[in-house]
């Protein structure tokens, strides 16, 4: 990867700086599926720190500038090594990037023009033919209310497998619906949390959540792993946690992550969904600042979505056994602990199962995955929902960061929903496949970021995106 660099020294300009806060512009807003060609000439630059001079230095600037960051999700995260990606307006790129070359940062321009990239890798630019929902197409996204629209028909075309509820209103007042899949039994079955779109602009985790509903349904007859999941668990899907968001995603804001919540002190509105439950709440990772993408609320479970899905999984948590929330960007399967650096009581069961899943989903189309605890592989983040799933009693609980690792970042294409799926449907059987089973005692003998280096390697867990940043693959 090349990155861009001035022969200049290596002093950090501190004059140059407060010209850049001056020229931000604020940018207006914008509506429609096109928002209104707002994120003309905006770019998305990766940086990386090579000194904790120069992190400092990116801190002061995200303060100064309200830059959108789009990794690592804090930029508290942000040290030495650390990858970094920044979505810049037009008005303040020019002025930027200028301050960084003057300060001997590296940086690679990631997308030259978000708007561009928005409208080329998404039909969101023309007016899509409307098919019936019999037609229904899993390889391109879908707004809040097709998929509900979605979740409906199936409910009445799929009786014998689908019952689709309620389980409460967002802070808008939209309906928070359950799909729930299985082949329908007055038997005590164990059940499968999946949710989706926790946080609004990680469109492909919707994306996601729709085809594994599609393939089990295309598949009962003729797969016998899918039809012996279907006849021995029960599947709670949650295809958008955050409807209020992803709505307003469509909308408004393409990448916008929080709900939509009011707060009475301050103008800013939201508060980040994988940070407001009730586990560490509002400790490391998290932030207490309203207008902050990590904010964890003025309470826990202070957003109604959150709040009833809590209750939810609290009233079920006797026969829920495993826990999987999809997000994006990264490339990884986590697993507890996020709040603390410890190893959870039963990590080899766990680490089995993590370690056989991304070994499935390389095999589709050679995607590397990382695993591991979601501390130590990413970063530390307290009060998010795998934390608190797995301390309230559900023994198994990961989340996946899906595709990519930054070359498109939050703008995944439609042509990568299927590799995307097909290759996330793999890992995610094997992971349930895991709980029809007898958990092996061991787990496997070493830890590795690549499967097939797994017997080579030492266990030597990483440091989150420092790491991340020296093993990602070249794009």
């Amino acid at each position: 990867m090349k990155f861009h660099r001035s022969p200049s020294s290596r002093s950090l300009p501190a004059a140059f700086l407060p010209l850049c806060w001056l020229l931000l512009e604020t940018v207006p807003l914008g509506y429609g599926h096109l928002y209104n060609n707002r994120y003309a000439g905006d770019k998305v630059i990766r940086l990386i720190p090579q000194t904790e001079e120069e992190a400092h230095a990116l801190k002061k600037m995200y303060h100064q500038l309200k830059v959108d960051l789009w990794q690592p999700g804090s930029i508290s995260y942000v040290s030495e090594g650390t990858v970094t990606d920044v979505h810049i307006p037009q008005n303040a790129s020019r002025t930027l990037l200028a301050f960084l070359q003057e300060a001997h940062i590296q940086y690679k321009i990631l997308i030259e023009d978000l708007q561009k990239a928005l409208e080329n890798g998404s039909s969101l630019r023309t007016q899509r033919n409307r098919r019936s929902l019999s037609d229904y197409n899993y390889e391109l996204y879908h707004s809040l209310e097709e998929i509900q629209s979605w979740m409906q028909h199936l409910n009445q075309t799929h009786s014998a497998f689908i019952q689709v509820f309620s389980i409460g209103r967002s802070y808008e007042g939209r309906p928070l619906f359950i799909l729930k899949l299985g082949r329908k039994s007055r038997a005590y079955r164990r059940a499968v949390w999946i949710d989706c779109g926790i946080h609004a602009r990680e469109w492909i985790g919707p994306a996601f959540c729709q085809w594994f509903v599609r393939e089990a349904l295309l598949t009962y007859k003729t797969d016998p792993a899918m039809r012996k999941m279907l006849n021995h668990l029960d599947f709670y899907i949650m295809p958008v946690f955050n409807v209020d968001g992803y709505h307003f995603s469509w909308t408004h804001d393409r990448f916008w992550r929080k709900t939509r919540s009011r707060n009475s002190r301050f103008r800013c509105r939201g508060v980040d969904a994988n940070r407001n439950w009730k586990v560490k709440w509002c400790d490391e990772g998290a932030s207490v600042h309203p207008c902050d993408d990590t904010y964890c609320g003025p309470f826990p479970e202070s957003e109604p979505e959150v709040k009833a899905v809590a209750n939810f999984l609290r009233k079920h948590r006797k026969h829920i056994r495993a826990y999987l929330s999809f997000h994006a960007y990264a490339q990884m399967l986590l697993y507890p602990y996020s709040y603390k650096y410890a190893t959870i009581p039963n990590f080899s069961c766990v680490e089995t199962a993590a370690y056989k899943a991304v070994r499935a989903l390389r095999s589709v189309h050679g995607v590397r995955y990382r695993y591991g605890p979601a501390s130590q592989t990413l970063y530390v983040s307290s009060g998010n929902s795998m934390d608190w799933a797995y301390k309230n009693g559900i023994p198994y609980a990961f989340a996946f960061e899906l595709r990519d690792t930054g070359h498109f970042g939050f703008l995944l294409p439609e042509m990568l929903i299927k590799p995307t799926c097909t290759e996330t449907m793999l890992a995610v059987k094997n992971i349930t496949m895991h709980l029809l089973q007898k958990c092996p005692r061991e787990s496997p003998r070493v830890w590795s970021a690549d499967p097939e280096k797994a017997d080579a390697d030492q266990r030597v867990l990483g440091t989150g995106w420092k790491l991340f940043a020296k093993t990602r693959a070249t794009f």
